[in-house]
């Protein structure tokens, strides 16, 4: 039967590479809901804030030619890339009368027009969905630059500690030597206490 026909669609980002978990979860649960999975679109290797995504296009192409009646993902966050994506894909899925399931996301699905009542249910999800595209997009930043030999994180403040010490031993704070010195009280302390000299005995 027509109304039982559905697919997958999967989404991978270079820092997450476990498309088959999502796969193998998604055919479990079209199993247990009595759905025929007829075609799997995946995007492997594509991050959740790319503009170009193959697989999805073609997937929604074959929603608009009636081609299956319910889509499957694994989770929210891989379908948009941003909140306003998510909100147009979902748009187009209920013009074109497709029943709509997340896996991970409990509670959240749609049957083909009933778009008010999946609004409600995204309220709960929207939050968590941008969380999870922000920390994704840091992640595969952090590793692409990590990979190109570029330090992450703040840069380390060197200091020439003679001074310092010598200001401390005169019986100086740490508020009026770092003042001095042009740099925080803490981060003087932290070098400090990295160089073994606080706190002083």
């Amino acid at each position: 039967m027509a109304s039982t026909k559905a697919v997958i669609y999967a989404r991978v980002s270079t820092t997450d590479q476990n498309v088959e978990m999502q796969v193998r979860e998604l055919r479990q649960l079209a199993e247990q809901r009595g759905l025929e999975i007829i075609e799997t679109y995946l995007d492997e290797g594509i991050s959740g804030s790319a503009t170009s995504r193959p697989a999805l296009d073609r997937m929604l192409a074959d929603a608009h030619m009636g081609k299956f009646s319910t889509l499957l993902v694994w989770k929210l966050d891989r379908l948009g890339r941003s909140l306003q994506h998510l909100l147009q894909v979902l748009e187009q899925l209920e013009a074109a009368k497709i029943s709509f399931v997340s896996a991970r996301d409990p509670g959240l699905s749609m049957g083909g027009g009933s778009g008010q009542k999946l609004m409600f249910s995204l309220l709960g999800a929207f939050s968590e969905f941008e969380r999870n595209l922000i920390r994704e997009r840091v992640v595969a930043g952090i590793r692409r630059a990590q990979a190109d030999g570029v330090h992450c994180g703040r840069p380390k403040v060197e200091i020439d500690l003679r001074p310092a010490l010598a200001m401390i031993r005169e019986g100086h704070g740490l508020r009026t030597v770092s003042k001095a010195m042009g740099v925080s009280r803490a981060t003087l302390r932290r070098r400090l206490q990295e160089a073994g000299e606080w706190p002083r005995p």
